[in-house]
């Protein structure tokens, strides 16, 4: 009976915080081609007084969809920590997205709404040909994803490459590619990729990082060439060894050479062939000319001939071959008449 008593009240606490609930609105402006980071906060979400922790926890979705937008990742480490919004918005995404975003008091059972109204546009500036991705296997997702530790990655990595347009362009938890989940153990963390864009060339650093002999020492359990000095050394540790580097490739040059290479040599083919056809016959009266007297007898002898049998053939008049008559006798030519019954006829005629 206690138990039941207990159900209802938590039932109608929660119908009353549903009841109760406001939906918040909030507009944010994401890029194409650069990460979008938006902080689920606790106090700020759900303006709870300072220095009050209860754990909460979100669902977040595209409105009038059941899940988010395939560009837009949500994570929390426990109900206790914040909740993160973040991914990549790609050219696809451009316009207008809704995000509709709740919150659950998991003490009281009260709920929050929030909209989050979506407006991704093209970044402004250079364009960023030159992008890198780093495995930093000290740090979680999580832990990255704040303003902070992003400011101070790159800042540490302007060392190691020209600093000043360095551009977060995506980040990704290690388990979404595959990784392992680490053992709860002291200082074991799942890993994360970063990945960052520059309109600056690669440093000769990084190229000596990606370049073949050392991907052939991490091959063998060696770390790579490395010629210049970590600078991103304590705060994060970086696997050199999963280090990728990527130029944007100009496809407008492959395709035309894809579509007037084919173009151009049909045209050259058609015109030496229009050349060979029109231009190089020799004529008739040239090849009579160069054919002797001889063989211009010789041929239009065998060509009256053969026009003279011709003529004689389709005039002639040929009776039928007796062996196509019916009821022909091989041996003595008799032709009998069809109406003469055949079994009364000896099977041996006389011979004469």
């Amino acid at each position: 009976m206690a138990a039941t008593l207990i159900w209802i009240s938590l039932l109608v606490g929660l119908l009353a915080g549903l009841g109760g609930t406001e939906i918040q609105q909030t507009t944010l402006h994401p890029l194409v081609g650069r990460v979008f980071v938006y902080t689920l906060d606790h106090d700020a979400f759900l303006q709870l007084p300072e220095h009050v922790a209860v754990p909460v926890t979100y669902h977040a979705h595209l409105q009038g969809h059941p899940d988010l937008p395939r560009w837009l990742r949500y994570t929390q480490r426990s109900p206790h920590h914040p909740g993160f919004l973040y991914g990549t918005a790609t050219p696809e995404d451009l316009g207008h997205q809704v995000i509709e975003v709740t919150a659950y008091n998991r003490d009281s059972f009260d709920t929050t709404r929030q909209r989050l109204v979506l407006l991704i546009a093209d970044p402004e500036g250079p364009l960023l040909p030159y992008q890198a991705e780093f495995l930093v296997r000290s740090h979680d997702v999580e832990e990255v994803l704040p303003s902070t530790p992003a400011s101070l990655f790159l800042t540490a990595l302007g060392g190691l490459w020209e600093p000043g347009d360095l551009q977060l362009i995506n980040i990704t938890s290690a388990l979404d590619r595959g990784g392992r989940v680490p053992l709860p153990i002291e200082g074991r963390k799942e890993g994360v990729y970063i990945k960052v864009g520059s309109a600056s060339p690669f440093s000769t650093c990084l190229k000596m990082v990606a370049s073949p002999d050392s991907q052939a020492r991490c091959a063998q359990g060696q770390p790579p060439l490395l010629s210049c000095y970590d600078t991103l050394a304590p705060h994060f540790r970086v696997d050199w060894c999963n280090v990728s580097l990527a130029t944007a490739r100009d496809f407008l040059t492959d395709a035309l050479v894809t579509l007037l290479v084919p173009l151009l040599v049909a045209l050259l083919l058609t015109l030496l062939l229009a050349y060979v056809m029109c231009c190089r016959r020799e004529g008739r009266l040239k090849r009579d000319l160069a054919t002797s007297d001889i063989q211009m007898v010789h041929h239009c002898t065998i060509r009256g001939n053969t026009e003279e049998l011709r003529q004689m053939a389709a005039s002639r008049e040929v009776p039928r071959p007796l062996s196509t008559l019916p009821m022909f006798n091989v041996r003595t030519g008799e032709r009998l008449p069809p109406q003469v019954d055949s079994a009364q006829v000896p099977l041996i005629l006389d011979q004469h």
